[in-house]
């Protein structure tokens, strides 16, 4: 590729990354005020789910590289949710009112269940289904722990974002929502590869990419959908996206990947 056209492409995508991050925010929160569900539940469904890595494991699971497709999905959901969580909490510490245990227990469980599942070798197309199940089960678990008001809420004041997010009707700000969460993926492809060239331009060793550039790189989509809404007082997006992304990854992701071809598990 043109090493200007990796240019623009770097610097178009940052731009909509960056500008839409702002919006998701925006959306996220107009639309749980708009139909009365909670902000944090919103960010669990939606903001928390992955489409990319779904498509990557489905494609990869159906041309016979399932075990590949899997370990890259559940690695990159690894990385993204610790490195960009962790640099989250870094730049806007987060204050919760409270954080219900039931609430933990979930993302712990979905974690537990694809490991015992993959226990004997092999995840089936059984386990699929089950693990699909599952993810069913813990939204539907979520949404009544929301309607019991056993929910996540933020500290501080969040005047700003109620105020801007109240300018727009529910069916808008749900438009907001799922036009900024694809912008950022768009800006993401756009960011990683344009990245890719300038890389080898500047004769980067794979190594010194892998630990330093590639490793943001992964994590750039999560961290728009998390750094600001922590810095304008909704950290309970943020926790949400990481709730959402580990049901999406290891539940449902996961199971989608093991009913089109059973996946060998390697030790």
């Amino acid at each position: 590729m043109n090493t200007i056209v990796s240019i623009a492409l770097f610097v178009v995508g940052l731009g909509l990354v960056i500008y839409f991050a702002e919006k998701l925010v925006k959306g996220a929160v107009g639309t749980s005020l708009g139909f009365g569900v909670s902000t944090f539940l919103i960010s669990v469904i939606f903001i928390g789910f992955d489409p990319e890595n779904l498509a990557v494991g489905a494609v990869g699971s159906y041309e016979g590289v399932a075990g590949i497709a899997l370990g890259s999905i559940i690695g990159a959901a690894m990385v993204a949710i610790a490195l960009a969580f962790g640099i989250t909490a870094l730049f806007a510490p987060m204050g919760f009112e409270r954080v219900p245990k039931q609430i933990l227990t979930v993302p712990i469980l979905a974690v537990l269940l694809l490991g015992i599942l993959g226990f004997d070798g092999e995840l089936s197309r059984i386990d699929g289904a089950v693990l699909l199940l599952g993810f069913v089960l813990s939204v539907i678990y979520l949404l009544r722990l929301s309607k019991r008001g056993l929910d996540i809420k933020p500290t501080g004041e969040v005047a700003e974002t109620l105020e801007e997010a109240e300018e727009l009707s529910k069916w808008k700000s749900f438009g907001l929502l799922l036009l900024s969460l694809a912008a950022i993926i768009i800006g993401s492809e756009m960011l990683v590869a344009g990245s890719e060239t300038i890389i080898a331009f500047l004769g980067l060793s794979d190594t010194v990419f892998g630990m330093t550039i590639l490793a943001f790189l992964v994590s750039i989509e999560e961290l728009a959908r998390e750094l600001p809404a922590a810095m304008k007082g909704r950290p309970e997006i943020s926790f949400g996206n990481v709730v959402g992304s580990i049901l999406a990854f290891f539940l449902f992701n996961a199971g989608i990947i093991a009913l089109v071809r059973p996946v060998t598990v390697g030790t």
